[in-house]
């Protein structure tokens, strides 16, 4: 098969690496960097660009994107996407990428499917994508209704010699609820967290705790504001709930309420034990 992968960053990049690797498909390259597609070629991630005249050649077409740009590339490629052709975009966000995409692929005879691959690192681009990025990891996948079997089992093939072990569905809103949770609430609160003005005098009294804490606050702000945007109510939800637990610890501290902080604490690791215990399962 001939695949298509759209944006060679980190994640872009990683799936081209772990396909060219672990595939004897084809594999052709976009990137808005000139020098990201020459090097792609040199280290042999890709075997050519993806041009204009590639993209109605394609098989698969993986979208590694933003969400915006996402809708934007399928609308600007709609009538030049190969009838019967696979497109799956790795967005952050479903709802506001699958809806339009599915309107115009049913219009103009390909298959869209949403994709969110549950892996990265904290640091970005071309530069930092590996063929083993993705081993072990989840890909959620979220089809359209009419989604035809056969389909789902070629682009999982693909997925599966990546190195996805776990595959999830989901319709867009299920997706976007959970991810606002699982996701985009931790870079909130690791965002925020890390501006405290005691953070500054953190060296040599912090382990392995105020590190988890901040870990995803270095991240691409840019691509963030984005997701958070196109998903604020569920996230803003997800913030105002927060803000009420974390009251409830305030409103303990203020009163001098040991029993009740201590009452809070426990639910807290309880509700961690069962779900580490739903995990194993």
């Amino acid at each position: 098969m001939n695949i298509g992968i759209v944006g060679l960053g980190l994640i872009g990049g990683s799936l081209a690496r772990a396909i060219q690797t672990n595939t004897p498909h084809t594999v052709w390259g976009a990137d808005l960097s000139r020098p990201v597609i020459y090097r792609a070629k040199l280290l042999e991630v890709i075997d050519e660009e993806l041009t204009e005249d590639r993209v109605g050649q394609c098989d698969i077409l993986i979208l590694a994107l933003y969400p915006r740009d996402t809708v934007a590339w399928v609308e600007a490629h709609a009538t030049t996407i190969a009838k019967g052709a696979v497109v799956v975009d790795c967005a952050g966000v479903k709802g506001a990428v699958c809806r339009p995409c599915w309107d115009i692929a049913e219009q103009n005879g390909f298959t869209f499917i949403g994709g969110h691959p549950m892996e990265g690192v904290a640091k970005l681009g071309f530069e930092n994508s590996r063929r083993d990025m993705f081993i072990g990891a989840s890909m959620i996948l979220v089809p359209h209704r009419d989604i035809e079997i056969e389909t789902m089992k070629r682009l999982k093939d693909v997925f599966d010699a990546i190195g996805f072990t776990r595959y999830e569905i989901a319709a867009p809103e299920q997706h976007d609820r959970i991810i606002a949770l699982t996701s985009q609430l931790a870079h909130v609160v690791s965002s925020a967290y890390v501006k405290s003005p005691a953070a500054a005098g953190h060296r040599g009294f912090s382990a392995g705790s105020f590190r988890d804490m901040t870990r995803v606050a270095y991240l691409n702000e840019r691509m963030w504001a984005e997701l958070f945007m196109l998903n604020r109510e569920d996230l803003r939800g997800e913030i105002q709930g927060l803000i009420d637990r974390l009251r409830l610890y305030e409103a303990a501290l203020d009163t001098g309420d040991e029993e009740g902080l201590t009452a809070l604490l426990r639910e807290g690791r309880e509700a961690k034990t069962a779900l580490d215990a739903e995990e194993a399962e």
